[in-house]
């Protein structure tokens, strides 16, 4: 992997998004949307929480250019924004929770 050197600013914009995502109900509702479109009623619904409480943490993630909406007659419909976001969160996931760890904390051949 080539190394990536960041500015200041850009260090703080990562940090911002991935603090995003360190919190529960916001990291709950993107794994909501990672697969399908989905109505933000029923995501409130589906995760047991109030459309306003659902309806602020959207805005945040939409402005952050997680999620993307597209109205629909009376329904707004959230999606990932890029498959970005998804493929970072699908790698975490398969790392903590999916395959095998091999009990050691020797690099792999080729990491740096």
């Amino acid at each position: 992997m080539q190394n990536v050197e960041l500015r200041s600013d850009q260090t703080a914009e990562l940090a911002e998004t991935f603090g995003l995502l360190a919190d529960p109900t916001r990291l709950s509702i993107v794994v909501v949307c990672m697969e399908r479109e989905i109505p933000a009623g029923d995501i409130a619904d589906k995760l047991d929480l109030s459309a306003s409480l659902v309806s602020h943490h959207l805005r945040l993630l939409r402005a952050a250019r997680m999620l993307r909406a597209e109205r629909r007659g009376k329904q707004v419909f959230y999606s990932m924004a890029d498959a970005c976001v998804r493929d970072v969160l699908k790698t975490m996931i398969n790392h903590l929770f999916i395959h095998e760890h091999g009990g050691t904390d020797e690099p792999h051949e080729g990491d740096d």
